[in-house]
């Protein structure tokens, strides 16, 4: 029985060898290569074109090639980038070259036993489910479990993507305010896509840079490739032995950051967010080019940080399911001024409409150059204009059972959790509720594993540790 392939919040993914084979392959890029070739082509354009990249991982040049081949065998030129490029990049190079879409082959921060592949619209945008729906319906109408690429009509094209990228990230983050300031930076591309870019950029405009993971490994390290506190010790002893003032890192392709303070102290995405937000708002301004107000838009299980922020300065506030293809709908219409995920995904106005991990990290080390402050010090004076928020996240793992009784609780709304009233519930996506002093609970369940992921967020940290303890013995009460 052939694989049911199906698209995500972030593409399909599995396990090499196992689901993730060539046979699979071949059927996923054949489903795309139906729904691209049914579109309209784009303006002027004489054939389909569609971009073809990957992350460092296992097998993935024979993955990039087989996808060309069955691509050029449906008439769709192949523009085959042939390094390991960030997905924020390839996101750009879309968008620039105009092309019908792109394939990206990556898991992203997954375990280094899994690949998967992204698909991007002709905006550069992560695919929306009612082109992803499209995309699986094509692959299971399929009767052949193997297919084999159909003879070549058109020849593949190799592109670079990294010139134009940079030159992009070079427009929109003042690398002259970093070099300045003389803060020392360490770049952590965690062996992932990211390597030779921050770094590359940085070394450029003459900022000292020291980075560690430089190097091209499969199983990056033996663990996930992804940029949080607990992996991120060799950054903080370069830190520490460079006299660095900041380390910023990114995840397998690039897409996701994390952030080191001057002082080691890992400094969690959800305040990332809101401190470039306030930064923004505070050096570019919130009015688009017509003199419309500009916003924030944030996931449903971002912090309320955020919304504060928007409260400060009067500007709107989009709460999006979860999925960066939906904040990356606002940035196409220029809505907002900056779009973020709690999972480390963020964009700014102007840019791509898809998570740019590097960006993040430029980002952070202008904003600390031009301030002046370390980012706990920034951090601390924003609590003090708008309250303090502390934000968790945990995964809690389901027998089946519990998950069945769990699915079946959430379709009803409570009414109070480990006795405070719920003054309000939320279905943007999952269960969100929402107490009178401000602090909430949201419940997701993952549509791959049996996990229920669990976000609270209270007002001190006291508050938090008991909300997060009711929120996790709800799910069993």
């Amino acid at each position: 029985m052939a694989t049911q392939i199906k698209f995500g919040t972030s593409g399909w993914r599995a396990i090499v060898a196992d689901e993730f084979t060539l046979a699979n392959v071949r059927r996923a890029v054949t489903g795309i290569a139906k729904y691209v070739a049914a579109q309209p082509l784009p303006q002027g354009a004489p054939s389909h074109r569609i971009l073809v990249g990957r992350d460092p991982r296992f097998l993935g040049e024979t993955f990039v090639a087989e996808a060309a081949a069955v691509l050029a065998g449906h008439g769709i030129v192949p523009e085959v980038i042939p390094d390991a490029a960030p997905t924020p990049a390839i996101a750009y190079a879309v968008r620039q070259r105009k092309t019908s879409g792109a394939i990206n082959f990556t898991a992203s921060h997954n375990p280094p036993q899994y690949n998967g592949i992204k698909f991007s619209t002709p905006d550069g945008a992560p695919a929306l489910p009612e082109t992803t729906k499209q995309i699986e319906a094509a692959i299971a109408a399929l009767t052949d479990e193997n297919p084999k690429p159909p003879e070549a009509t058109v020849k593949q094209v190799d592109v670079d993507v990294k010139a134009d990228y940079l030159k992009r990230l070079a427009e929109v983050v003042d690398l002259a305010a970093i070099k300045k300031s003389g803060i020392g930076i360490v770049c952590d591309p965690f062996w992932g896509a990211g390597r030779g870019y921050a770094s590359q950029l940085l070394e450029k405009a003459g900022i000292k840079v020291t980075t560690v993971h430089d190097t091209r490994d499969v199983l990056f390290g033996g663990h996930a490739p992804e940029p949080d506190d607990h992996l991120l010790a060799e950054c903080k002893a370069a830190m520490k032995s460079t006299g660095a003032k900041l380390g910023i890192a990114t995840d397998g392709d690039a897409d996701r950051f994390g952030v080191v303070d001057a002082d080691g102290s890992f400094i969690q995405p959800n305040y990332i967010i809101a401190l470039l937000f306030d930064y923004l708002v505070e050096t570019r301004g919130s009015k688009s080019a017509s003199g419309e107000t500009l916003g924030a838009a944030k996931s449903v299980a971002t912090t309320n940080c955020i919304n504060a922020l928007a409260e400060k300065y009067g500007l709107p506030l989009y709460e999006t399911p979860v999925g960066f293809k939906y904040i990356g709908e606002l940035i196409l219409a220029d809505k907002i001024v900056i779009g973020g995920e709690e999972s480390a995904g963020l964009t700014v106005r102007g840019h791509v409409p898809e998570k740019d991990g590097v960006l993040a990290g430029l980002l952070v080390a202008e904003m600390v150059a031009r301030r002046g402050k370390s980012l706990g010090e920034q951090l601390k004076k924003m609590f003090g204009e708008i309250g303090a928020f502390y934000p968790v996240r945990e995964n809690f793992h389901l027998t089946p059972e519990i998950k069945d009784k769990f699915t079946a609780k959430i379709q009803k709304d409570p009414t109070e959790l480990n006795g405070m009233a719920v003054k309000s519930v939320v279905r943007t996506d999952g269960l969100k509720l929402l107490f009178e002093d401000g602090s909430w609970v949201c419940y997701r369940l993952s549509g791959t594993e049996p996990v229920v992921r669990v976000y609270t967020e209270a007002k001190s940290e006291a508050e938090s540790v008991t909300l997060t303890d009711a929120a996790k013995k709800w799910v069993l009460a």
